[in-house]
């Protein structure tokens, strides 16, 4: 069924993201130097291909600290993750990089406001003068018209590097199409981020997961399509420290899919299957400024491993001896600990103690010289720790 965005995009954009008609009436379109699309069900040339000049699409738009490149131009790419976790924090540092390069940067904001999304750009050092010049902030409140999409490619015009699409659920919900639906997903890319992405632009999509990691894997909410059709990288972000005014947040980028193959090989393998490609970290030192960073991958030395392994277990010993203390019902001698805990003598001894210095456990005089031990807090638990 024809619904009237697909008119008004097809009148503006043509059915594919083509140059716009002249059946405007009233309206003229804007004008526009865009190259055409091209005719894509005709035969391409495969010459470059075959002769060995082809050369692969390269991420050239944002980049890591090492200038390494996050995304690919021309694409749709995505980045995924758990609210509160950074994705517009990379938004953001990879649209300052562009706008310090003396490049346009259009952001459409389906769930923030202006003064959220240019009040960070400010406090990661941006220069009021350029944000005004080179970042175009759309904050869509309808589903478009024919007037509306005449404004949008108006912003193409300017030959934006980085195009962000800021809460796909809304902006699907906005058009009229359904979240879970593989058809109306293709729809949307089709109708909204491709014509974008026929412009240049690495488009940048910032969409959420469901919450069970278990059932997670490498999709965020919604249809499969949102991965599958994506031509370009899908990063998802792993919080390890809350984002925040006055502290030091960070998030893990691991790559989910990467279509053209040139990205994997920047990153290292992880358990998990996607490759760990960066750090994001913002230092916030206060409501105005914060300093960020998008850290490469290090492959730690051996000691720091062996480290981590050494709390890993200490850890696992802890979460064990708070459930025998539980499960016991009265304060237990440490022999009592040891006997209900499997491990070594050493690192028994070692977690209870670490669990009574936290406060976690409360430790006071029994009978014949022992040290009683009982839980401070019913519920209290050693959280798992997530895998570097």
């Amino acid at each position: 069924m024809t619904t009237d965005i697909d008119q008004a995009m097809d009148a503006y954009f043509g059915p594919d993201g083509e140059e716009p008609s002249e059946d405007w009436g009233d309206a003229a379109p804007v004008d526009t130097a865009r190259e055409p699309v091209p005719r894509t069900w005709a035969p391409q040339d495969l010459a470059s291909v075959l002769d060995g000049s082809y050369q692969p699409p390269q991420p050239t738009v944002g980049r890591r600290d090492d200038h390494v490149g996050l995304f690919y131009p021309g694409r749709m790419n995505s980045v995924a993750s758990e609210s509160e976790a950074g994705k517009t924090w990379l938004a953001l540092i990879a649209s300052l990089q562009e706008i310090n390069d003396g490049n346009h940067v259009l952001y459409l904001d389906f769930e923030d406001d202006a003064g959220g999304v240019v009040g960070r750009l400010l406090c990661l050092g941006a220069n009021p003068a350029d944000i005004l010049e080179r970042f175009h902030y759309i904050r869509p409140e309808n589903s478009p018209s024919s007037i509306d999409l005449i404004d949008l490619a108006s912003v193409l015009e300017h030959n934006p590097t980085l195009a962000i699409v800021d809460g796909v659920t809304e902006g699907m919900s906005l058009f009229g199409l359904e979240l879970k639906d593989n058809t109306d997903v293709a729809k949307f890319g089709r109708t909204l981020l491709r014509p974008m992405a026929n412009s240049g632009a690495a488009v940048v999509t910032l969409d959420h997961v469901v919450k069970s990691s278990e059932n997670r894997g490498r999709y965020s909410i919604g249809g499969v399509h949102k991965l599958n059709g994506l031509n370009g990288v899908m990063y998802m972000l792993e919080n390890r420290r809350p984002f925040g005014v006055g502290v030091t947040g960070k998030s893990t980028i691991r790559v989910a899919k990467d279509r053209p193959g040139q990205i994997r090989k920047n990153g290292l393998p992880h358990s998990s299957g996607m490759h760990w490609y960066a750090d994001l970290v913002v230092k916030s030192e206060s409501a105005e400024f914060a300093e960020a960073h998008l850290y490469a991958p290090m492959v730690r030395d051996e000691e720091d491993r062996e480290a981590d392994e050494d709390q890993k277990r200490i850890n696992g010993i802890k979460r064990k001896v708070l459930d025998a203390l539980g499960k016991a019902g009265v304060p237990l001698t440490g022999k009592g600990i040891e006997d209900r805990v499997v491990g070594k003598a050493a690192d028994i001894r070692r977690a209870v103690a670490d669990l009574v210095d936290s406060g976690q456990i409360a430790a006071q005089p029994g009978p014949r010289n022992a040290t009683l031990h009982s839980l401070s807090k019913p519920s209290e638990s050693v959280p798992e720790e997530p895998a570097a």
